[in-house]
């Protein structure tokens, strides 16, 4: 079992295939296998019918009869990342299975072993991230089509149906729309150590057209995913088992530790895009919400913490464009960090709809006589109504974040 290594062409500062960047798909993994060789069918057959096993309570049982796999036949890092995804799929399913009261205190053994085995390879934790629920978990339906919603589907799913495969797709769509972002950091660190004014602003321009680009991606959540779906159904499967009430204990991964492990559930702070975004401007988040920001890139491939850590390590941007007194890159620095406190103005919209207005009819459901526990009666969890998936203290958290970032507007 080992990763695939994208390390081969010469050491050019910044050149993304040294960091598993696609020039084309940015972060996604381009292109993901959608089947495990031939020994993992096991794991393959239960990540297949996921959704009925869980809505039936027979996931945890299956996974009980399931043989405890070797992971020595996996080789490259796609193959790496599929295992990671269907084990973290299956674990998602088999803490949840009977909602936040009916949880767990240990993975099993047949599980826990080579879901650990796989993360350590990969430097991913072992469970659900953002790196497995988005970045690795797509297919195109025509594989010549285009990389559009309307021939794009998941890999792996969870109960929530046509919503979760809109969250998991719109999610990429906004992944995919920042690609051209991606490339002008490079170009704009370039242009700022050559002193080269006209490259630098059209690479700033590049970086605002992105950011909105993914504000607009970001718009077709509507579209595609039922609030009362989302917050009832889908959104216990993306919870972990760190700052979470339901489990305040963690999760004992039989066979690896016999401490109980915590690690938090999925989260957009896990996205590599924006962490990118804020180390190029320059964005200094207050130190509460800068060290959950930090914890969330040990979420995140290595390859791709290591990017971010190389932008943090540049030549200030934010700086040069001081220093440089031209009006015209300022106004195209400013436009950038406008439009990305626009999106997590944005992001903050959205949290709302899906979060507390969907929370609040949740509480009026659960005061009805008769309420059911567990995600196949449709009961919303409660242990997470003030918080996001990955522990922090949503509305908290996502206003300072924009606040901060408006913060880095460079003034006249």
């Amino acid at each position: 079992m080992e990763p695939g290594d994208d390390t081969e062409e010469p050491p050019l500062p910044l050149a993304l295939a040294r960091f598993q960047v696609s020039e084309e798909f940015g972060f996604l993994l381009p292109d993901p296998l959608t089947e495990l060789p031939a020994p993992y069918g096991p794991w393959m057959d239960i990540a297949h019918e996921l959704p009925q096993l869980i809505m039936s309570h027979r996931l945890r049982a299956r996974v009980h009869q399931m043989p405890q796999l070797s992971t020595q036949h996996l080789r490259g890092r796609e193959q790496l990342h599929l295992a990671h995804l269907v084990l973290s799929f299956i674990t998602m399913g088999y803490v949840w299975q009977e909602g936040e009261e009916g949880t767990v205190q240990v993975l099993p053994r047949n599980l826990a072993v080579p879901y650990w085995e796989v993360s350590q390879a990969l430097g991913l934790p072992p469970i659900l991230s953002h790196a497995d629920f988005v970045l690795a978990n797509w297919r195109r339906k025509d594989p010549h089509g285009p990389l559009e919603i309307e021939n794009l589907d998941t890999i792996i799913t969870l109960p929530g149906g046509d919503s979760l495969r809109g969250f998991i797709l719109v999610t990429l769509l906004v992944e995919k729309a920042a690609v051209p972002g991606i490339k002008a950091i490079t170009q704009a660190l370039g242009a700022t150590l050559q002193r080269d004014g006209d490259t630098l602003h059209r690479a700033l321009e590049e970086l605002a057209g992105a950011i909105e680009a993914m504000r607009a991606a970001l718009r077709r959540m509507h579209d595609y995913v039922d609030p009362e779906v989302f917050y009832s159904v889908i959104r216990i499967f993306l919870s972990g088992w760190k700052d979470n009430p339901a489990m305040p204990h963690g999760l004992v991964y039989e066979g690896v530790s016999p401490e109980a492990l915590a690690f938090s559930g999925g989260s957009a702070a896990q996205s590599t895009v924006l962490h990118a975004f804020d180390e190029l401007l320059g964005i200094c988040h207050r130190q509460d919400t800068a060290a959950f920001l930090h914890r969330m890139r040990d979420y995140m491939p290595r390859p791709h913490r290591a990017f971010v850590e190389r932008i943090r390590g540049a030549a200030s941007l934010r700086q040069h464009v001081l220093a440089s007194g031209d009006a015209r890159l300022r106004l195209a620095f400013n436009r950038c960090v406008s439009a990305l406190t626009d999106f997590r103005s944005y992001h903050i919209t959205i949290v709302t709809k899906y979060i507390a207005t969907a929370a609040a009819k949740a509480r009026a459901r659960r005061a009805e006589p008769g309420a059911r526990a567990g995600p196949s009666a449709g009961k919303a969890p409660s242990a997470l109504e003030d918080k996001g998936t990955g522990g922090s203290h949503i509305f908290t958290f996502l206003k300072s974040i924009r606040d901060t970032t408006r913060e880095g507007m460079i003034s006249a």
